[in-house]
């Protein structure tokens, strides 16, 4: 096979994979964001999406990945809140807004969408109270969505080692 032709599709198939991964970090920043909006203020969460796409640029986002977050997080508030509860060492409601919001996101992820990589909802989790949380929260939600991962995704958990 002539050398130019080696691997020429790869790139292109990169560049896509690593947009779809950017526009699905961009979905779960809009989906924290709306979260919180929805903690402080709770009003329907079809509402608060139709704003979210009217007033926040989209195009870069994953539309259906926010929609999905934002509405299976808010449908199942109560079972996710059931599953971070145990782990924490305080009442979810004195959790800052950004952390609780940010633990029922990471809680959907490893409960719901079993594609998402246990380590990607964690490492993603982390990032986000990174930049929204306060100053070590990034630590708070590591250890917990880690505890969480190891009960709802324990064989995915220990396949990788962990």
């Amino acid at each position: 096979m002539p050398e130019t032709m080696t691997g020429s599709g790869d790139q292109p198939r990169a560049r896509n994979r690593q947009a779809q991964i950017a526009a699905r970090r961009r979905a779960r920043r809009m989906a924290l964001q709306a979260l919180y909006q929805w903690q402080l203020n709770p009003q329907d969460a079809v509402e608060i999406e139709l704003q979210f796409r009217a007033e926040q640029e989209m195009d870069k986002v994953d539309v259906d990945y926010f929609h999905h977050l934002l509405q299976g997080v808010v449908e199942e508030q109560d079972t996710l809140d059931g599953y971070i509860e145990p782990y924490l060492d305080r009442p979810l409601a004195e959790l800052d807004p950004v952390e609780r919001a940010i633990l029922r996101l990471g809680a959907y992820e490893l409960a719901r969408r079993p594609e998402v990589p246990y380590v990607v909802a964690i490492n993603e989790g982390v990032e986000l109270a990174k930049t929204f949380g306060a100053e070590q929260s990034h630590r708070y939600v590591n250890g917990i969505l880690d505890k969480l991962a190891a009960r709802l995704r324990g064989a995915e958990v220990r396949a990788r080692g962990g």
